[in-house]
């Protein structure tokens, strides 16, 4: 296009001209534009759909749309005995299946007034800290690859798949598996099973070393996550979250020490929790307490003390019952229960309401997932569209347990 033709169009069109002179002044006036991420996207591990209002690269506004994997969960519970409907509790949170059905299997044991042997709860929870070394594996993994890191994922599913050989040959199934069950578990531990267990925390644990020098300490890691989707403590009780987001934000709070339940309190462990840039251990600068690095490296820590809970309850593995002698058929009094543990991703607690029949009259179920998931609009505003995948990652959720 010759010179002159330019002036002609320029001429023809005035608006032109004047945004050319605006662009010049730097003073151009943008649009904002809404973005759907998901429901389809690796990014929002799930079938979770975020509507994005953005105005360049800024996120001005982040809303979650939630309900593409509702199916009617709660109801089901209250139309089949408790022993029926631990299947069910592991597609709520389909990567902590242990630790969902122990939350429901609890508080129908609270309500109906029915003791575990020592055998069982001492398998409850060595069952339940190893699927919780799984999850985080998972989160690890995954929230690696968001960044950009693939070989973490690599590391992290070869570590977690050993720990899936341990749930088959205890129960055999590998991801949903109904064996914490109502009195205890449904069977008991095969011959070899506790030696297997050993070598595989003899293998893992210096492997923890080895995702940090890959991912934690590693300084583009740290400059994606580090000081993004800062929560306060303040914000942590206001909006309800738990489990790692509590802890990353300082606050020290767990309920297998506040309220111990299956004997946890019989074990000897402590609760990790965020910490500013420069204390030991941690990166000299870059972070901050309660942003999503720190809610990374809690889950990290975690393991580390779900190794420690797990080698104690092997150590103490008592003889006897694996589970209470009536099961099935038991008789629910006309009264009601809530119980909360300590899910991988929170505080999973089971509303449960007895009418004096077999069958719950009614089940409600509290999700880490779903309260933890509120705080998106807050914490993703005035961000970069880059930084949601390491704010949402932070947050693991599991959309089977958001929408139940």
């Amino acid at each position: 296009m010759n010179k002159a033709m330019g002036e002609t169009i320029l001429e023809s069109q005035p608006d032109l001209l004047i945004d050319i002179d605006r662009r010049e002044q730097g003073d151009l006036d943008t649009e904002e534009m809404l973005v759907n991420m998901g429901p389809q996207h690796p990014s929002t591990h799930g079938v979770l759909r975020i509507v994005l209002r953005t105005d360049g690269e800024m996120i001005q506004e982040a809303i979650p749309h939630i309900g593409y994997l509702h199916r009617c969960a709660e109801k089901i519970g209250e139309n089949l005995q408790p022993y029926q409907f631990i299947p069910y509790t592991d597609r709520m949170d389909y990567l902590a299946g242990m630790n969902n059905n122990q939350a429901y299997a609890v508080a129908v044991e609270k309500l109906a007034g029915m003791e575990v042997p020592p055998r069982g709860q001492a398998i409850r929870v060595i069952m339940a800290e190893l699927n919780r070394i799984a999850s985080h594996l998972v989160s690890l993994g995954c929230y690696g690859m968001d960044m950009g890191a693939f070989t973490p994922f690599l590391y992290c599913f070869r570590e977690r798949e050993m720990i899936l050989d341990l749930f088959e040959a205890a129960c055999g199934a590998r991801l949903t598996y109904s064996y914490l069950t109502i009195g205890g578990v449904f069977q008991d531990l095969p011959e070899g099973w506790v030696e297997q267990c050993r070598e595989f925390l003899d293998y893992f644990e210096p492997k923890i070393d080895d995702y940090n020098n890959l991912l934690s300490f590693n300084h583009i890691f740290i400059k994606r996550t580090g000081r993004i989707g800062t929560i306060s403590p303040e914000d942590v009780v206001r909006w309800g979250l738990t489990g790692p987001l509590i802890r990353a934000s300082g606050i020290r709070w767990d309920l297998r020490k506040v309220t111990p339940y299956d004997g946890y309190e019989q074990y000897d462990f402590e609760i990790p929790i965020g910490e500013p840039a420069g204390s030991d251990g941690f990166p000299a600068a870059g972070i901050e307490v309660g942003d999503s690095w720190n809610r990374y490296f809690v889950r990290v820590l975690e393991m580390e003390q779900s190794v420690r809970i797990i080698r104690q309850a092997l150590d103490r593995l008592p003889e006897g019952d694996f589970r209470a002698k009536k099961v099935t058929n038991v008789k629910l009094p006309d009264d009601e229960v809530y119980v909360e543990i300590e899910n991988p991703r929170g505080q999973l607690g089971f509303y449960v309401r007895g009418d004096g029949s077999a069958i719950p009259y009614r089940v409600k179920s509290r999700g880490p997932s779903f309260c933890n998931l509120s705080i998106t609009t807050h914490v993703c505003r005035n961000c970069l569209l880059a930084d949601i995948p390491a704010i949402i990652g932070s947050i693991d959720v599991v959309m089977g347990e958001v929408d139940r």
